[in-house]
Parts: C-alpha cells; structure tokens; sequence
C-alpha cells in the first residue's frame, strides 16, 4: 500500500507534526463523509453483528476523538475548520434529527450507537461552544434527548459503562441537563467500575472471576484508564474525590506500563481490539492531556513524550495499515480479516485517533517544549512480573516480550485462545491466530496444541485455572546467582478425557537472555492409558528470503552452530538466512532474526517420538508478518492411567529491529544457539560448575 502523506513521513516531534499527521488521517475520510455529514461510509462492503447506520455512525463519531481535541486547543486556522471541523458539526445536528435523512436512529438494548456517544459526549465536553452553543435551539434539543437515551438500557458490565458515565457528564456540563437527573446514574456506573479494580493501577475489563479474566489494552488504552483520565479533568468540581482516586491509579499504572512498549516503539501486541493500532499509546496521549505529572521513572514530559512519539514513528514505518485511498483498514501491520472481529467495521479502525487527543494542549505546554527522551534505561528490568494481568515483561538487549497465563474472554470471540492464551507475546514477532482446525492451521506459536485423535482436531490452552507467579533460581553450582520470575497455571484440553496439564514458564536469565523455559507436566487422572499428539511452538517469524522473497534454505549440518557473523540490522546481507531440524530442536533464521525451540525433556518409556520440524502455517495468520514459519517441537507420549510425565522445552528468539541502536555487533548466533539452558528440580547437579535453572520445588 501506499503511504499516507502527512503521516508516513512525520517525525512526530512538535505540535506542527502531530497536527500535521492527524489532519493527514482525517482529511484522506473527506470523500466518504455523506451530505449531510452525519455518517462515513468507507467504500468496504464487510459487516458486522450491528446494523450498517451504526457502522456509519462509527465512521462519523471515532474521528472526534481528534476533531474535539483539535477544537480545544484552538489550532485549527479559519480553512482548517471550514475543511475538517464543520462538518461533524453539521453531522451532529443532522445525526440526531428524527426527521433528517441522515438520523442514526434510536438506540436500542446493547446498542453499538451507545459505544460512539462516549465519543460524541468528548466532542462536546472539548469544544461545547462549536459543538453545541452555536447549533440551533432545535439542533440542541435533538442532540440533548438523543443522548439521554442512553440511560435507563442495558448494559454490558464491561468498560461499556464508561460510555455512559462520560454521556451523562456532557448532558449536565454541556447540554444542560440538571445533575440531579442523572446522578444516580452515574453513581451506579462508577461504583460497579469499582469492581473491575484489581491493584497496581489496573483495572480488568470487566469483573476479574472463574467467568472471565481480561485486562488487555481496554484496561488502559483503549477504554478504562483513558475514560479515567478524561473523568479526571472534567468532572472534579462534581466528583472531586472520585477524580483525586483515578488519578493514584493513573500513577500506578503508568508505573508498570511503560514496560509494554519496546526502545523502537512497538507495543507488545495482546487481546482483542488490535485494529485499533495506534490506540495501543492512547494513555500516553490522555495522561498529558488531563495534565497528570507521573512519578519516577516517568517524571519528566521529555519521557512521556518520547512513550507516545516512538509509537507514532513504529507505525508510520508501515505503509501497509493504509489502503489505497489513504484510509485505515482491518487488520494490525497490513489488512488481515483473520485477526478481527465481528464489530469491527470498516470504521472501526478510527477508534486509533484516541492517540492525538494530546493535541488539546496548547502549543507552549510543557509537553511540546520538552525534548523527547528515551525509555528510562536504568530502570529496565531482564524481567518484571505485573501481577494484575498476570503476566511477566521480558526485556532483553535482542527482544522485547511477555509471559502470560490465566486471561480469557468470557464470551465467544474469535480467535480467543490466540489473543489470550497463548504463553508468550512479542512486540517485534507479533502472534498467530487461526484459519482453521489443522495444525498448520491452527498456527501454533507460542502455545501447547494437544490432540488424541491423531491430529483431526487439536486443542490449545484457554480457560486455565490456579494461576501462580512464584520464583525460579539461576544456580551455578551450590551458588544461587538470580531470582527468575515463573508463571504457573493448570488446564484441562478435554471434558471428555481425565487429563490436566500443568504447565510452568521460566522468565529469561542473565546467563541466558535469548531463551526463555517451559515446562508441561501431563496428570492422567483417570485409569486408562491416553496416546497424546503434541505440537510446542515457538515464536512465528516471517519466513522467507529477504531479497527474492524464495522459501528459506535448509542449513547444511552444523552451519548455523558455527556462525560467528555479528548481528546486523535488518536488511544486510551477510546475516545467514535458513532453517535448521534436528530430532531435539528446530530453527529459523530470516530478515526478521531468529526463532527457535529445544527439547530439554531427556527420553523415557513414555516418549515415543519427539522431533524438531518448522511448521508452515497458512499465510496471513502472524499479526506483523504475512508469510511465516514456526519452530516446533512435535511429539507423542503415552501415559498410563494414574501417572503423570513432564516435558520441558527452552525457546530462543533474537529480533533484528529497526530504529534503535545496533547493539549486536558482538553476538556470535551460533553460539548462542547451541547454549541452551538446563533446568532441573533436583539440587543433584549442582555438585557441578556448570549453570543450571532450579525449578520451584513444589512444583
């Protein structure tokens, strides 16, 4: 795809730049707005569960997120505004006349108009005297009784309430609707929100329990934490002490998550929603927008900044989220109907605009003086556990990523066990999602894919019950040298079939920064003897050529083991591009780095067969890359009634990245690749020199 002028070319650096990169966005929407301005039809024809006015109606509100902040900040010149800012306001009156030909309709149970009222709501909080002063006393009328709909419907107890409580503000600060009359409204919203408090400044989406467990980027970027914030700065004359709350919790969320985004930029990719993209920083724009000084390390605008500048600068280096027209498509690094969901709409992307809501503060805030400075470095961590989401962020000089276990989404969502329950995600590998019931199919990275029918059908973790973050220890000898963060978790694939499994993962060490450790331990508990198919993944990575694109090489024996070759950026040719199979580990070497995985599990009477094999998965399934290859572990184990095995994997996985330094000159891959970990429970060996991980032994 083309890039976008304005946006693929900016250096995201000043107020000129950010402003420059949003009216790029919102002016390529110009020709798709509709007469009366009311709605935006982008000239896609793929639906979703609502009705196509709502879709429409998406395409007019999701912009406002930055039309509403350009407004107040008062940047807009006399052309800009007759360009781009008079339309909604048009729109908005003729949206919400029942006798217009552009009316969005009333709003009905669960309704998707609810999920854009929020937005419309900013739009009038940001700029009421454009928004709503200057309509007519009709127009003004029609806007207040389409907004009060919203009270007295059901909703679901997800962040969905946000978009009522900050609907219910716009009445009362903007569209003069008495308090009193909604009060209790938002009193009920806010204190069920309260339930969604886990610790640490986080919130899950929705109650965190046995019937779901998510907190993904809705619990900051996307919705709860960015609803707080905007909550915080426009409504603390009538909830001061509600205000004072969210702003604690601002601070103790940004405290753990600036962690998800890498030095390049890139964000770690998890959960639903993806196509919203630049969304992913959206609570870097909102926090400097409500004006809130965060503490150490964060206590600096330069770094704040820099937090939401990197992120801009990681997608404008991709051309492919654009069509042809210059508008946003379905899909993360380039369109991918796989990935989405039933309510993304061709609009739905526009929800990313929630990034330039920072564009609100006048040109001389200390936001835009400050010169943008790095993440802070003597802060970051090999790894750190974030005990609310239940997830360990990894963070090595070659890859940037995260354990996970326990999430799940409540409801049917496609896709769900890639998007939640996967055991590593990573902001420069991005993760799979499946197309289908076969094993290339089902694109195992990263997982455990279980089948007992001969691999007709296969099943990967989700759902997980007794999760636990605990410790493991590097040891060299006797000697205890590191504390490694784990993440445990049990799981049964089958209701039909007396089996759980157990599985363990081992954060990276000092002594080994590029592998990370799994271990599956499988309880029959049962009395017959079970046969078990099983697939472990490692990282997908893109999987062809750099220069022809050809399908990559085996490597000839040993070759990969003896390169010495330093590591380069992306792009360089000396970088040894092949795959590599043995009977105990798989390897791929590409462009994009290297991925691999290792059995560690010495062989017993119950493993009948263990193999290396990269798995070719079916194209379009990586969220980052189009065409991949998995490094796989493939076996087959017997376990009898009553008894149990374990086997135990380490994955490696270095990233060629650009945009940051090159800090590899001096890695020696093959080196690398052929010292892998070694872990035991026992303290048996350490009566040797050697380096060991000593697993917990409850475990």
């Amino acid at each position: 795809m083309p890039p976008l002028a304005g946006f693929s070319d900016n250096a995201f650096q000043t107020h000129a730049d950010y402003k420059k990169a949003c009216i790029s966005l919102l002016r390529a929407l110009k020709p798709y707005q509709s007469p009366g301005g009311a709605r935006i039809r982008l000239p896609l024809v793929t639906g979703t569960h609502f009705d196509d006015i709502a879709a429409q109606l998406e395409g007019f509100a999701r912009p406002l997120w930055a039309v509403g902040a350009l407004l107040h900040g008062s940047c807009l010149t006399t052309d800009e505004y007759i360009e781009l800012a008079e339309p909604y306001v048009r729109g908005l009156a003729n949206g919400t006349n029942p006798d217009h030909a552009e009316y969005w309709g009333p709003v009905v149970v669960r309704d998707q108009r609810m999920v854009e009222m929020e937005i419309i709501s900013f739009a009038l909080l940001a700029a009421p005297d454009i928004m709503f002063s200057r309509q007519t006393e009709e127009a003004q009328v029609n806007i207040r009784e389409w907004l009060k709909t919203l009270n007295e419907k059901d909703f679901p107890i997800t962040n969905w309430l946000w978009f009522r409580v900050m609907t219910n503000l716009a009445l009362v600060k903007v569209c003069g609707v008495p308090f009193d009359q909604v009060k209790a409204y938002m009193k009920e919203d806010l204190d069920q929100m309260d339930n969604f408090y886990l610790d640490e400044g986080w919130s899950a989406d929705g109650c965190w329990n046995e019937e779901g467990r998510q907190a993904d980027y809705y619990s900051g970027s996307f919705a709860i934490q960015f609803s707080q914030l905007l909550y915080m700065k426009m409504a603390e004359q009538f909830d001061p002490e509600r205000c004072r709350k969210f702003r604690e919790r601002a601070l103790l969320f940004a405290s753990s998550f600036w962690r998800y985004f890498d030095e390049n930029g890139a964000a770690i990719p998890f959960g639903r929603s993806l196509t919203y993209r630049f969304a992913l920083s959206g609570f870097w724009s909102a926090v400097s927008f409500a004006e809130v000084e965060l503490s150490a390390p964060l206590n600096d605008w330069g770094t704040v900044k820099g937090l939401l500048s990197r992120h801009l600068r990681w997608w404008s280096d991709r051309p492919e989220i654009f069509n042809v027209d210059g508008t946003l498509t379905i899909g993360y690094s380039y369109p991918n109907m796989y990935m989405s969901e039933d309510y993304n709409s061709p609009q739905s992307p526009y929800w990313a605009m929630k990034s330039f809501v920072v564009l609100g503060l006048s040109p001389e805030h200390p936001f835009w003086v400050a010169d943008e400075k790095p993440l802070p470095a003597n802060t970051l961590q090999l790894s750190v556990s974030v005990r609310p989401p239940m997830q360990i962020i990894c963070h090595t000089a070659h890859h940037h990523f995260l354990l996970s276990s326990g999430q799940f989404c409540p409801w049917p969502l496609k896709a769900t066990e890639a998007k939640y329950g996967k055991f590593a995600y990573s902001s420069h590998f991005g993760f799979s999602v499946p197309t289908g019931a076969l094993i290339q199919q089902t694109a195992p990275d990263s997982t455990l894919a279980l089948s007992k029918d001969e691999g007709d059908t296969w099943r990967v973790p989700w759902k997980v019950q007794d999760i636990e973050i605990g410790t493991a220890y590097l040891k060299r000898g006797p000697q205890s040298l590191e504390d490694l963060p784990t993440m445990r978790s049990t799981w049964k694939p089958w209701k039909d079939a007396n089996i759980e499994v157990d599985t363990l993962l081992v954060a990276p060490s000092r002594r080994w920064p590029e592998w990370h450790v799994r271990v599956h331990r499988f309880r029959n508990l049962g009395t017959l003897e079970l046969k078990i198919q099983t697939v472990q993944g490692g990282f997908a990575i893109q999987g062809r050529e750099h220069k022809f694109g050809r399908v990559l090489p085996p490597y000839a024996d040993q070759s990969y083991q003896e390169q010495s070759a330093s590591f380069p950026h992306r792009g360089e040719s000396n970088f040894p591009e092949g795959i590599q199979e043995t009977g105990r580990s798989a390897l791929i070497c590409s462009d994009a780095g290297s991925s691999g995985i290792r059995n560690l599990t010495t062989k017993n009477m119950h493993n009948q067969y263990i193999e290396g094999q990269v798995l070719k998965p079916d194209s379009n399934t990586n969220l980052l890359w189009q065409r991949t290859l998995i490094p796989t572990i493939r076996g087959t184990v017997t376990i009898p009634g009553g008894a149990s095995i374990e086997i135990q994997s380490a994955i490696f996985a270095v990233a060629r990245k650009n945009g940051i330094e090159n800090k590899y000159e001096t890695l020696a891959l093959g080196d690398r690749w052929k010292d892998s970990p070694q872990s035991t429970i026992s303290e048996m060996i350490g009566l040797s020199e050697s380096h060991y991980v000593l697993l917990p032994e409850d475990w």
